[in-house]
């Protein structure tokens, strides 16, 4: 039997939208979401990396070409979303950026001011976009993506560590506003082996799991979240 449907006598097919969704970890999730037998509506703002997963996957699942820094944008891509899928069961917002690595003072402001706009703001409007569907039909978790960075800190990451740390602040606020019902989870995966861990520590990212070794046991953990896991500042990390 096809791993899809065997995932499907144990778990009822999910409407899941993932940011960042055509490198790293977004991508792997993905992968592993479809597999699964769930419908993923991604976007990313690479239109040839939106292209390849249109042609992988295809439908019912959807994919977009968008920059989560426009509000706009946003705000109708979500309603198109979900005009046509209704509201998700689950909301993954993974799409982020990482600093140089150099020590604060030496942070060209364009850069600071890229991460606050993706990393905080981006996911704000996604939130903000999406989370009313959401509340009304009082079901649903939102998974906010954080990292071992917003929990503690390393020198020469400043900006990410202000923006996950941020992640966290906002997160644990918004599980304190949604119905009974409903989740928001900042959530770190732990030290994967992706381009941003690379552009960070260089070759000493490939001693880390691959993201699709990580979605192995990442996706699951994602899917099995639920009312009970709200506030919860949650790692799998492999």
């Amino acid at each position: 039997m096809p791993l899809a449907n065997k995932e499907l006598e144990v778990s009822e097919a999910k409407v899941i939208v993932v940011t960042g969704a055509t490198r790293g970890l977004g991508r792997a999730m993905v992968a592993k979401f479809i597999a699964a037998g769930h419908t993923v509506i991604g976007c990313g703002r690479n239109a040839d990396l939106v292209a390849q997963l249109t042609e992988t996957f295809g439908g019912p699942h959807r994919f977009d070409v968008l920059d989560v820094t426009n509000y706009e944008a946003v705000a109708a891509w979500a309603g198109e979303v979900l005009g046509q899928y209704g509201p998700p069961d689950l909301l993954v917002n993974n799409a982020a950026l990482i600093n140089d690595s150099k020590v604060l003072w030496e942070i060209e402001p364009n850069q600071f001011d890229d991460l606050m706009d993706v990393n905080l703001k981006g996911m704000f409007y996604v939130i903000r976009s999406f989370v009313p569907a959401m509340v009304e039909r009082e079901q649903g978790v939102i998974v906010n993506f954080s990292s071992g960075w917003g929990r503690s800190v390393s020198p020469k990451v400043a900006p990410y560590c202000c923006t996950k740390y941020g992640v966290e602040g906002m997160t644990l606020s918004l599980a304190k506003e949604l119905p009974r019902g409903m989740a928001a989870v900042p959530f770190s995966p732990g030290a994967v082996n992706t381009d941003m861990l690379q552009a960070c520590i260089g070759e000493s990212a490939g001693g880390f799991s691959t993201a699709d070794k990580w979605a192995e046991a990442g996706a699951p953990f994602l899917l099995n979240l639920g009312p009970a896991d709200n506030g919860k500042s949650l790692t799998c990390s492999v």
